[in-house]
C-alpha cells in the first residue's frame, strides 16, 4: 500500500496545494493523521477520487512519512486505474 502526493502547486490564498492519494482509505487517513491534517478535510470520500488537498508543508511531512512523490499526470494515471477497476467491479456483480 502507497500513499502519494502530485506536484501540483495551486494558489489558495497564501498557500500553495497539492494532492494526496493513497491505495486505501485506511492508509490516506493513516497518513493525514500523522501529518496533522484534519479528516473533516477528505474529499469525494469512498470513490476512485478520493483525496486530501494538502499545503505544500504538509505534502513535505507526508514525503518524510514515506509517500512517494508522483507527478499529476502519474496522478491521474492511478485515478483513472482505480476507476477503472471500480468498473469491472461493479460491471461483474
Amino acid at each position: 500500500m502507497t500513499v502519494y502526493v502530485d506536484n501540483m502547486q495551486a494558489a489558495f490564498g497564501r498557500m500553495k496545494m497539492c494532492h494526496m492519494i493513497a491505495d486505501s482509505t485506511d492508509e490516506l487517513l493513516a497518513m493525514a493523521d500523522r501529518i496533522g491534517v484534519q479528516r473533516k478535510w477528505l474529499q469525494k470520500a469512498g470513490t476512485a477520487h478520493e483525496h486530501f488537498d494538502i499545503a505544500l508543508s504538509k505534502r513535505a511531512r507526508a514525503v518524510s512519512a514515506g509517500a512517494l512523490e508522483v507527478s499529476m499526470m502519474q496522478l491521474g494515471r492511478i485515478i483513472r486505474a482505480r476507476r477503472l477497476s471500480a468498473q469491472e467491479r461493479d460491471d461483474g456483480r
